[in-house]
């Protein structure tokens, strides 16, 4: 350890983006969200902010000039935008009279996605950055540390340092074909490469007949109310549909009490500097947008393409047109480009009726307070056997044809 040098930074732009980036490229799980433009643009649009309850904080591990380790770190006095909850456990601090805020996250800010959150060389230097996280949290006398929807590496890394492990579930939809010779195209358990359907149809064929009636019959629903869609793609999203779209997410927001998460100068940086990582669906009838439904795209090169499901909205009210706005055009899309996987987002069992089938995802835990700590540790230890419950009934719900 002694020759390895560890700087907090304040900002993304104290970081070279170069750098970061060819970092996240070796990393087992990249994703466009822990992408420099990404978080850069949070931070300079003031989505993430101070004034949100964001302080960002960029955790560095250097070996001379080169940039080992890095990850970014948000110190927050409450829990909004995270998408694994511990209200219960705020609370049980301020019934105690101890103070839970401010805590650290390891986290990409309002994005409840999978991947990679310690960008590391090798896993000795990843081992190192989850060492100093703990140490830097302890010295800013943080109440806790906690790394969301972390990759493999990350969450080995977290354990071997100490930390507890939380699962929380998702709904992913993949393409694969129905195997030759039988009528089954659940996803397969060994994570085998199998090839993709050949259009939306076979994908239907797949499912059971209730399950693809009901799609049939949404889908539907839709058409006969006049809306149809059409999708741009990277740098042909223009500025007319980039508006729109804000419009659209916005009144989403405020429809449920809420201000945005994002502003509109976040999307804007993200079309002046990530163009490629977006794919914007607009619903449209009688010749006029009405809705809209954002995914966002895997950028590596040489990765499979993987699909995110993010943001949607509706000026009208049309059944079962978020249906097709945030599951069934994405999914056409995906079969006809090629798309491996497309990611759900956060929660909603809703999603297994649309082939989207249950994964957990993992977090890890650190608490400075002893005792808080072992109390966390013992409700770890019942919610998890909650969850492999939980998985347990899903999985008897497939909404795949039998086999047979």
């Amino acid at each position: 350890m002694n020759d390895y040098v560890i700087r907090v930074l304040a900002s993304p732009s104290d970081v070279s983006p170069k750098a970061w980036n060819a970092l996240l490229a070796a990393q087992a799980e990249p994703s466009p969200f822990m992408r420099h433009e990404y978080l850069a643009a949070l931070h300079e649009s003031g989505s993430a902010s101070p004034a949100s309850g964001w302080t960002a904080q960029f955790v560095t591990l250097w070996r001379g000039k080169q940039l080992q380790a890095a990850c970014p770190v948000y110190i927050k006095d409450h829990s909004y935008g995270e998408y694994v909850f511990d209200w219960a456990w705020a609370n049980a601090y301020e019934q105690h009279g101890l103070a839970y805020y401010p805590k650290a996250v390891v986290a990409v800010p309002f994005t409840p996605v999978p991947g990679t959150r310690l960008l590391a060389r090798d896993a000795q230097s990843r081992t190192l950055l989850v060492q100093a996280l703990v140490a830097w949290c302890k010295q800013e006398e943080l109440s806790s540390l906690h790394l969301l929807f972390g990759a493999d590496e990350d969450i080995a890394a977290c354990t071997e340092a100490g930390l507890m492990l939380r699962n929380t579930v998702q709904f992913h939809w993949t393409n694969m074909a129905p195997t030759l010779g039988t009528d089954v195209s659940s996803p397969s358990s060994e994570g085998k490469a199998q090839p993709g359907y050949p259009d939306f149809d076979t994908f239907l064929a797949s499912l059971a007949h209730d399950k693809r009636k009901k799609i049939r019959q949404e889908r539907r629903k839709v058409a006969d109310a006049g809306v149809s869609f059409r999708w741009s793609r990277g740098k042909d999203i223009s500025k007319a549909d980039w508006d729109f779209f804000y419009r659209c997410y916005e009144r989403t927001y405020r429809e449920h009490g809420n201000p945005p998460y994002l502003t509109r100068d976040f999307f804007q940086r993200m079309a002046d500097t990530l163009p490629e990582a977006w794919l914007l669906f607009v619903a449209e009838r009688n010749g006029k947008p009405m809705a809209t439904s954002l995914i966002a795209l895997s950028t590596q090169p040489d990765e499979p393409l993987v699909a995110y499901g993010r943001y949607w909205g509706a000026l009208e009210r049309v059944d079962c047109l978020h249906f097709e706005a945030c599951y069934y055009q994405p999914l056409a899309w995906c079969i006809a480009h090629g798309a491996q996987r497309f990611e759900g987002g956060a929660q909603g069992e809703h999603k297994m009726a649309r082939a989207l089938m249950p994964v957990k995802t993992t977090s890890a835990h650190w608490l400075a307070h002893p005792a808080f700590s072992d109390a966390v540790e013992r409700f770890l230890e019942r919610e998890g056997a909650g969850i492999e419950n939980y998985m347990d009934h899903l999985g008897e719900r497939s909404p795949f044809k039998a086999a047979g």
